[in-house]
């Protein structure tokens, strides 16, 4: 063992010189193991950055939530709904009050609008103005059924519902721009030509996809049919109703969602030989959908880092084999004074194996050094480097060493020591 260790270790200096020798040959044999090693950390660490962000905004909003909305869920823009889709009808209130009364494992039901595509109601309190924020119509169990809970102030309560009330509640990001220095409750805000007084301000909770979840003004649901006609007659493009649910413990879930359905589809009258004609949306089908997405790119980027390594690979066995025709004599003379095959072997082996591994430390290092330039220069793309793909790296860039740089170590080891003592 210690005859082995010693030359391990003389085989390691040997090839540390040979590097150093030929800097420039090593640096570009070793290329194509950085790109592909560089490629597969920096891919990994951004997708699993983004998965872990977007789980946890997922999360955030109730990882019991359930969903029915008037149109299949879908991530990104994705072109024209599918014609059945389209010829759906919304949701309603009465909807919502059938599943409040029909299901007993509901904890909470939450019948909600939207204006998201709002370019003409900006909020102003004397000279500040913050610029087109979303506004949405909902009622006291938005808050549970959601997981938002104000921070300061205080939530609507039925009598702000049934007599629709001019008031509003705000996200962290309009506090900061329109009430920087000063309590915003019980103060106006001007919506368009309407004023609404500040009840509360809800819990901060960041950005989910480049996308501000703080720039949201809540005003109750009458209130926002009493405002916004257009949105509760089908006068938008989206839904004009979704209905956020929550049980009252995780594994009522399954029972929600069936007893929930089997109301909707007897309202809707939709025959039991027909798929259903509304969406549901849950955190666990959201993640399942995304991840479906970013496993796609994994794999095409994963495929490039392939075609790279493979590149490299083949790099190292052309240096290599350059190498042992520069050292047929030397290898003649070690031949000549004992040394045995298997010798040979593994000195041109730990040779391969050491470019490879300088290159993948370096692709290491440039992997893990772009997915934090990246994570701070673009905030909406979170990048995360697990352990375990350094780890991968290394030991995908030793193996690619040992696969290319056995065939040319296998060759020097059968010269014959008295031809290659004549080799010039």
């Amino acid at each position: 063992m210690g005859s082995l260790r010693r030359g391990f270790g003389e085989n390691v200096r040997f090839a540390l010189l040979a590097v150093r020798a030929h800097k420039l040959r090593a640096g570009l044999t070793i290329l194509g193991i950085v790109v592909g090693v560089a490629t597969v950390i920096a891919m990994v660490s951004i997708v699993t950055g983004f998965n872990n962000n977007m789980v946890r905004n997922f999360q955030s909003f109730g990882a019991t939530l359930v969903m029915f909305q008037k149109y299949e869920p879908r991530f990104g823009p994705g072109g024209p709904r599918p014609e059945g889709e389209l010829r759906r009808h919304d949701l309603t209130l009465e909807d919502a009050a059938a599943l409040r009364a029909g299901v007993p494992e509901m904890r909470a039901v939450s019948p909600q609008r939207y204006l998201w595509d709002n370019t003409e109601f900006h909020a102003k309190h004397r000279d500040a103005e913050l610029r087109s924020p979303r506004i949405f119509g909902v009622v006291p169990d938005y808050s549970i059924a959601t997981n938002r809970f104000v921070a300061q102030g205080r939530f609507f309560t039925d009598t702000d519902i049934d007599h629709p009330s001019d008031v509003v509640v705000i996200g962290e990001e309009i506090r900061e721009r329109l009430f920087p220095r000063e309590d915003p409750i019980n103060k106006t805000i001007q919506l368009g030509h309407d004023n609404y007084v500040v009840i509360g301000v809800l819990e901060k909770k960041g950005k989910m996809f480049g996308e501000s979840n703080d720039n949201i003004l809540l005003i109750p649901i009458t209130t926002f049919d009493r405002r916004f006609p257009w949105i509760k007659t089908g006068g938008s493009n989206g839904d004009a109703l979704r209905i956020a649910t929550i049980p009252h413990r995780p594994d009522q879930v399954p029972a929600l969602i069936q007893k929930a359905t089997a109301i909707l589809r007897t309202r809707r009258h939709v025959p039991f030989n027909k798929p259903d004609d509304f969406g549901i949306v849950t955190p666990d089908k959201m993640i399942e959908s995304f991840q479906g997405i970013t496993s796609g790119i994994t794999l095409a980027m994963v495929f490039i880092a392939f075609i790279s390594l493979v590149i490299g690979g083949v790099g190292v066995m052309n240096i290599m084999l350059v190498s042992v025709t520069e050292r047929t004599r030397e290898i003649g003379v070690r031949k000549a004074v004992g040394a045995f095959r298997r010798d040979i072997v593994l000195q041109f082996l730990t040779e391969a194996t050491t470019l490879s591994l300088l290159g993948g430390a370096i692709g290491v290092g440039v992997g893990i050094a772009v997915p934090a330039i990246v994570k701070r220069v673009f905030e909406a793309l979170p990048a995360e480097t697990p352990l375990w793909a350094i780890f991968v790296g290394l030991i995908v860039s030793v193996s690619i060493g040992i696969f290319f740089g056995l065939y040319p170590a296998v060759k020097a080891s059968r010269l014959d020591p008295i031809e290659a003592l004549r080799y010039e």
